[in-house]
């Protein structure tokens, strides 16, 4: 087996994936903390934070840590999420050390200096900006703060104008202080990499990152309800969202089935009724999010203000049909939909290094892909109608719509009503 795990007496876990035939590596640093991490007074401070890493250190300027990467070849970036924040790299094989450098660089060593700090927060006041034009974005913003009402899984990772402007250097300092924690913290490398000489850089360039775990975040708690905005723009937007499954849930993976059947591709329940049987949208899907403790399963279509109605009416039946009448024929194709694309990320060096170190976050482990495909193909036809029913039993609707008309509340309502209809 490729994948060789290594944890630090400080608690930071080190995951490789050597793939023999590759000259590249793409490695970084996963951090168990993200937006659900933040107190209601850091709304948008894990964003910063990871936009601020790359702002300086003491031994580096912003510039010199971009020309560092790029002066090898290499790409330098990062992410944040609900639960996890990563910083990552792609380098070729004799630069390995240089990127793991960098990134224990910018993580354990930051100047925040305040000039690159309000710089900074006005790229990302503009980033906000370009959010609130972009009608999918907001829609999507809407629902989760339905689905998670005043709760840090309901906010927008992004913050707001006047939070993301509130923060000062200290905040910064505080914030990486509680959160950034040996336990919490994965390096994981795949492609062109040695077990051994990651583990001997990280030893000591990552020694810094001591203490117990960060806090654990408040509880996730689904709970539902109507969102509907009237907006002068050439489509309705339409999202819905039901109360999911955390990620160590045994059924996540007869429920992901019902996802692909629902609405997970070309051949899936929606797009063939909604665009290819009746010509409602031209874009149609579903899917599951899985966190630590709860999760949600929720669907999009944009549509003409006129059709709305119908087309969430469409949508509240194929999810109650496909809850009682999934054949074995789509759970077959679902299942190799999820295994072949599985298979096909693998290809990708980075994948793999985020898959293993999500995977050791979750789970505490890699799990072995052997394993991952035992889980799929013991899924069933009656597994997968039982995660579709629960999903409509499970709680009220979230229910997000922005657009013109009154259309977009009969929508609701009727979306609303699949809860009703299912008790």
């Amino acid at each position: 087996m490729s994948v060789e795990v290594t944890r630090l007496p400080s608690g930071l876990t080190i995951v490789t994936d050597a793939m023999p035939h590759l000259e590249t590596a793409s490695l970084g640093v996963w951090v168990g903390s993200g937006g659900r991490d933040e107190l209601p007074n850091e709304h948008g401070i894990s964003h910063l934070l990871e936009h601020m890493a790359f702002k300086g250190t003491t031994r580096r300027s912003a510039r010199e840590i971009a020309e560092g990467i790029e002066a090898v070849g290499g790409d330098l970036n990062a992410a944040t999420g609900a639960e996890t924040t990563a910083y990552y790299a792609r380098v070729m094989r004799a630069d390995v050390p240089l990127a793991l450098d960098v990134l224990s660089d910018i993580l354990s060593d930051p100047t925040f200096d305040p000039g690159e700090l309000k710089r900074e927060q006005h790229v990302i006041v503009q980033e906000i900006g370009a959010s609130e034009d972009t009608p999918d974005d907001i829609v999507f913003d809407m629902l989760q703060a339905k689905a998670f009402p005043k709760q840090p899984l309901g906010r927008s990772i992004l913050g707001t104008p006047a939070t993301v402007r509130s923060f000062e250097p200290a905040s910064l300092r505080a914030y990486l202080g509680r959160n950034y924690k040996a336990p919490d913290m994965v390096v994981a490398a795949a492609g062109a990499v040695e077990h051994a000489r990651v583990v001997d850089e990280v030893s000591h360039r990552f020694a810094s990152f001591s203490g117990p775990a960060a806090p654990a975040p408040e509880p996730g708690r689904f709970v539902g309800g109507v969102h509907v905005e009237q907006r002068q723009l050439e489509q309705v937007h339409l999202t819905l969202a039901l109360k999911g499954i955390p990620q160590r849930d045994p059924a996540v993976y007869s429920l992901q089935v019902f996802n692909n059947v629902l609405g997970g591709g070309m051949s899936s329940r929606l797009f063939q009724e909604v665009r290819e049987n009746r010509g409602l949208c031209y874009s149609i899907h579903s899917f599951h999010v899985s966190y630590q403790d709860t999760g949600m399963f929720a669907l999009y279509s944009g549509t003409a203000e006129a059709d709305a109605p119908e087309l969430m009416r469409v949508v509240v039946d194929q999810i109650a049909q496909a809850s009682e009448n999934i054949t074995e024929a789509e759970v077959a194709r679902a299942k190799a939909q999820m295994k072949a694309g599985m298979l096909m990320a693998l290809e990708s060096s980075r994948t793999r290094a985020e898959q293993l170190a999500r995977q050791i976050i979750a789970f505490g482990r890699p799990i072995p892909l052997d394993e991952i495909v035992a889980k799929i193909d013991a899924v069933t036809v009656q597994s997968a109608r039982d995660a579709g029913r629960a999903l409509i039993t499970g709680s009220q609707p979230a229910v997000a719509a922005l657009g013109p008309g009154a259309g977009l509340e009969i929508a609701a309502n009727i979306a609303s009503s699949l809860y009703r209809q299912a008790a």
